[in-house]
């Protein structure tokens, strides 16, 4: 039987290893390439991805035991050049030069901040350094940010991204940082204006971090870059959705009504549901027919209320639909299958019950049986 993709050995093997080893060999001759190589090879097969990382910088630091400075110059010297400055999205470099970011924080976080700064700023040329960074956040906030100030205008995109994906409040698998939600945003006040979509994605990726804490700051601060005018017009609509898309699912009017959906339009709907027991495995199937103002913009979603064991509920909200009231009507259906085989979320038989929102607003709703 063929084994399953992995991740972990596609990103961080022999291969790459030996181009790493190579690299540093070239820069430095006395470096022993064999042994780095044969040294992390060694515990790779016990090893998740994120071990891997850890490992080779641990490795790394026993190959040079001196201070940063004396190792910086090395380092620097083995990097290969930037990455391709004519791209502007989805370049984010080779993997395994991650280790190097936690290897240059190991070393300098506590005596040699500002080389650390240095080299974190020529490593996110290679690969994102948005990880490693955020130590450094943590210790030396005010000279951090300081620095990022001239990061957010850097003529290379990769720095300015880390600006902004460096301080997100909930970087996925990212070490917490204590920074106040405020504290960022005078740089992506700047970095909302950037020209390539690497950068506006992260800055509204961080916005939608901040808008599970702080809606209104998200909405405000929307609202300002829209009033400023230092992005066109369709990028600004863009990263405005996808800032919202969170606020949206929970209905916040201000999130809708800055993508053009009022929450109290008068707007109706009836909804149709094929069967009202549906078995475990089987499709909820429904139809929608909507009625309200002509060309009246609609966000449609609906919402399923699911039983969970010991007699609790969850619900959970789905896209349906975007589109305007043609002649004051619209129809729409939908099959959502009710999956017993998810991984992440186990059916439970009882009642049920779909909603429709929209723009954000509860308009019908019906009853159904969850049966095993």
């Amino acid at each position: 039987m063929a084994s399953g993709f992995s991740l972990k050995d596609q990103l961080f093997n022999l291969e790459k290893t030996r181009y790493l080893a190579g690299l540093f060999a070239a820069a430095d001759p006395g470096f022993d390439a064999d042994g780095f190589e044969a040294q992390v090879m060694a515990r790779f097969p016990e090893l998740e991805l994120k071990q891997r990382i850890h490992w080779i910088a641990e490795v790394l630091a026993g190959h040079y035991s001196g201070p940063l400075p004396e190792v910086a110059p090395v380092l620097l010297s083995a990097l290969p050049p930037p990455l391709d400055p004519g791209k502007s999205d989805d370049d984010f470099g080779d993997f395994i030069f991650a280790p190097l970011g936690e290897f240059v924080i190991a070393k300098g976080i506590e005596d040699h901040p500002d080389l650390t700064l240095d080299l974190l700023e020529a490593l996110t040329q290679r690969f994102s350094m948005e990880y490693a960074i955020r130590p450094m956040l943590n210790r030396w906030p005010d000279l951090t940010l300081t620095r990022m100030q001239d990061w957010a205008r850097h003529e290379n995109y990769h720095v300015r991204r880390l600006v902004s994906e460096g301080t997100r409040p909930r970087l996925p698998w990212g070490l917490g940082i204590g920074l106040d939600l405020r504290a960022p945003l005078p740089l992506l006040d700047h970095l909302h204006g950037d020209s390539t979509r690497f950068v506006t994605r992260s800055v509204a990726n961080h916005l939608n971090d901040i808008a599970r804490k702080d809606p209104d700051l998200v909405v405000d601060t929307l609202r300002r870059w829209g009033d400023a005018g230092l992005q066109t017009g369709k990028e600004m609509d863009w990263m405005t959705r996808h800032a919202c898309r969170g606020l949206v699912k929970a209905g916040h009017p201000g999130a809708l009504g800055l993508l053009g959906y009022d929450p109290e339009a008068p707007v109706t709907a009836q909804i149709t549901l094929e069967a009202t027991s549906v078995p475990i495995g089987e499709a909820l199937c429904f139809s929608v027919d909507l009625a309200g103002p002509e060309d009246q913009p609609v966000l449609v979603d609906y919402r399923l209320h699911f039983q969970r064991p010991g007699g609790k509920t969850s619900a959970k909200v789905f896209k349906l639909k975007q589109a305007h009231l043609k002649k004051g009507q619209l129809t729409l259906s939908k099959r959502h299958r009710m999956k017993g085989d998810a991984t992440t979320f186990t059916l439970v038989p009882g009642a049920h019950r779909i909603e429709i929102l929209v723009n954000g607003t509860e308009r019908a709703e019906a009853a159904f049986e969850l049966t095993g």
